[in-house]
């Protein structure tokens, strides 16, 4: 009897001892890691013995059979698999939940407004997401916007501008599906009345979709102020009614860099380049965008402000001077030569010209005796 007495109590204190370390694997935190960090990868269907034994291996938790049992106990929650990141310590609670919740790993990487697929595809080279050439290699695939703009030869002009949330590595074609589909999102709220037929692309208004995003493209390259879209798009819409060339600068630069020779200046050499993109050799507009334009700037292109211009040039203040002539906009260059010399825009008046006039004899004063 003292014998299974004491069995009792041994068997209570180890449960006990048990219990309690169980409790310490799974509530206090634990892990201690390299100043980098440690990535781990779940892979799909994986087990919860399996997580747990690489969750060990890597260092994130104290003991693989806690983090199990503590599973097994939220069986109506899967692990999500995905690439994890782990920086400090953090109970086995935490590192569960944390995987259950998907909290996989991300870093933001922002497309601007106006930026072409080749800007998208340098910029996560640099920031380590995957090649250049990779990204460009997907943009360069047009099936995912066959639907919207049956005409394009790319997805330029559908990788909306906006702040993409990315795991280390994301896939080239992924992400570009990711940014076709926030197109479509945007689009259906800038224009919920113009959306695309089912076989071929034209609007209520009765402007394709590509030739609407390509004359946004051109706009939002063209001046960095959302007050002045709505007369830039006039006044391409002016110059196309009339058959004017467009005589468009970022056209010819948007040419230069599918030709990788674009150097960061523009010569006038350049400006005869041939290319179905030099506005400044052939009418129309483009065949397709020539960068990423925003919603601002799709709005512009649907709706172009109603105006008599056809011209404008730069002001060196980030805007342009707007003209209807000819002579006016010659003028204007004028200006803008003067303001990049330190000059005032308009020169200064000259001394008003004074009208001769005869002037009287003077007045003998009084008591002077002349």
């Amino acid at each position: 009897m003292k014998f299974l007495a004491t069995l009792l109590l041994l068997l209570l204190l180890f449960a006990a001892a048990a219990a309690g370390y169980f409790w310490y694997c799974v509530e206090k935190p634990f892990g201690s890691y390299p100043p980098e960090g440690t990535f781990v990868g779940i892979q799909h269907g994986a087990s919860s013995r399996s997580v747990a034994r690489l969750l060990k291996k890597e260092g994130v938790i104290r003991s693989a059979v806690a983090f199990e049992i503590y599973a097994r106990r939220h069986q109506k929650r899967t692990l999500q698999a995905g690439e994890y990141f782990f920086d400090h310590p953090v109970s086995g609670k935490d590192v569960f939940w944390s995987i259950a919740n998907g909290n996989v790993y991300q870093r933001p990487f922002t497309v601007r407004e106006g930026e072409t697929m080749f800007d998208i595809a340098r910029e996560l080279e640099a920031g380590g997401f995957l090649g250049a050439e990779d990204f460009l290699d997907a943009a360069r695939k047009p099936e995912l916007i066959q639907d919207l703009a049956p005409q394009a030869k790319t997805v330029e002009g559908f990788l909306f501008p906006a702040t993409y949330n990315l795991p280390r590595h994301p896939s080239a074609k992924a992400l570009v599906t990711e940014m076709t589909q926030k197109f479509r999102e945007q689009w259906g709220q800038i224009a919920p009345s113009a959306n695309a037929d089912n076989t071929g692309g034209v609007l209520a208004h009765g402007a394709p979709l590509l030739a609407t995003v390509t004359l946004a493209s051109l706009v939002e390259r063209e001046t960095p102020k959302p007050e002045e879209r709505l007369l830039v798009a006039g006044v391409f819409e002016n110059r196309l009614k009339k058959g004017m060339l467009l005589q468009c600068d970022p056209t010819v630069i948007y040419a230069l860099e599918q030709e990788g020779r674009y150097n960061g200046t523009l010569s006038v050499k350049d400006l005869r380049t041939e290319s179905p993109y030099n506005t400044y050799m052939h009418g129309g507009l483009p065949p397709g965008p020539i960068g990423n334009p925003g919603a601002i700037s799709l709005r512009a292109a649907l709706a172009p402000a109603d105006t008599t211009f056809l011209y404008f040039v730069a002001n060196t203040q980030g805007g342009h001077f707007f003209s209807s002539t000819l002579t006016e906009h010659n003028q204007n260059v004028n200006r803008y030569h003067r303001l990049l010399a330190g000059e005032p825009a308009d020169p200064p008046a000259g001394p008003p010209a004074q009208a001769s006039r005869k002037i009287p004899p003077a007045k003998k004063r009084k008591g002077s005796g002349r």
